[in-house]
């Protein structure tokens, strides 16, 4: 299987690279900078499960793209979507599958208007990690997970087929036969988390200090998971519990990479993580009140941001 995994950032570049040290065909499509970058470093992973390094690993510019791929593994951010989505469509044939790993649900619906439903898998991916200012992949923690399914829920031989080829690659491997569910459930904790930890500055420990800290941070578990409900996608009660336990943890220093990326003054997926969440719980009729404050909060930090001189 012939596969191209879109970027070799913080997540295309660890998966991407665990199955090229694992032997698989892998090329990364990826910018000229990157390029030079990964020529002269190569690819280095560094990982409490093992760091890794990758000498002129394959990669492949969008003006260079001649032949269709396999599988296209997308793990860009949300506001890259549009310019991905340009870089690689010449990579796109007849029977190419196409494996999204973003946050939100958006991103499915703008795939399925380019290329075809058919072509579109719901996935997700589990991992903390970043990219230092040598280029190289910062691993955080031991969690380095895929799932990926059909997202009617069939058990298809093309995804038993893409499962043979990422097992053993090194990282978790999970096929899932209610993928949208896994979704929805990642979207309400990301949402959830990066909602709150944004808008408070804070880790979470220190929320739960605050004054109303509990209260809020529930409150806005709540609002999303209640979009969830009324889109047909409630979340299971052990996802619930185990997830409130989570974010309401006392000394908890978790954030949301919003929230580093907010302290970094670089850009974030407010619309898509936040703002599409908003939008279908209005359609819904359910109670926004505090994914509203959330949201407004943070398109004022983008404003200030566009605004700020060159």
């Amino acid at each position: 299987m012939r596969i191209l995994v879109v970027g070799a950032g913080a997540v295309g570049g660890y998966f991407g690279g665990r199955m090229v040290a694992a032997g698989r065909d892998v090329t990364f499509l990826v910018r000229e900078k990157r390029a030079q970058l990964l020529a002269q470093n190569g690819l280095q992973i560094k990982s409490p499960v093992g760091d890794l390094s990758l000498p002129n690993p394959p990669t492949v510019l969008k003006q260079n793209l001649q032949q269709a791929y396999d599988l296209v593994i997308l793990s860009c951010k949300a506001y890259d979507l549009g310019d991905a989505i340009e870089s690689f469509a010449a990579a796109v044939g007849p029977d190419t599958i196409i494996l999204p790993l973003l946050n939100g649900l958006q991103h499915l619906d703008v795939l399925a208007a380019r290329f075809g439903a058919e072509k579109i898998l719901g996935g997700q991916c589990v991992i903390a990690s970043t990219v230092d200012t040598d280029g190289a992949i910062l691993h955080l923690n031991t969690f380095h997970g895929m799932t990926f399914g059909e997202r009617d829920g069939a058990a298809s031989s093309r995804v038993q087929a893409i499962e043979q080829q990422l097992a053993g690659a090194g990282f978790d491997v999970n096929v899932s036969t209610a993928i949208l569910q896994s979704m929805w459930e990642k979207w309400i904790m990301l949402a959830s988390l990066a909602g709150s930890t944004s808008l408070m500055r804070s880790n979470i420990g220190d929320i739960m200090q605050a004054a109303g800290g509990l209260e809020f941070v529930s409150g806005l578990l709540d609002e999303a998971s209640g979009v969830a409900t009324a889109n047909g996608h409630a979340p299971g009660g052990p996802f619930f519990e185990r997830t409130r336990k989570m974010l309401t943890e006392a000394g908890s220093t978790l954030t949301a990479s919003m929230f580093r990326d907010i302290g970094n003054g670089a850009r974030i997926e407010a619309d898509h993580i936040i703002g599409d969440l908003l939008r279908r719980g209005r359609e819904a009729a359910v109670k926004t009140d505090l994914l509203q404050i959330v949201y407004t909060h943070l398109k004022t930090y983008e404003a200030r941001l566009l605004n700020q001189p060159a």
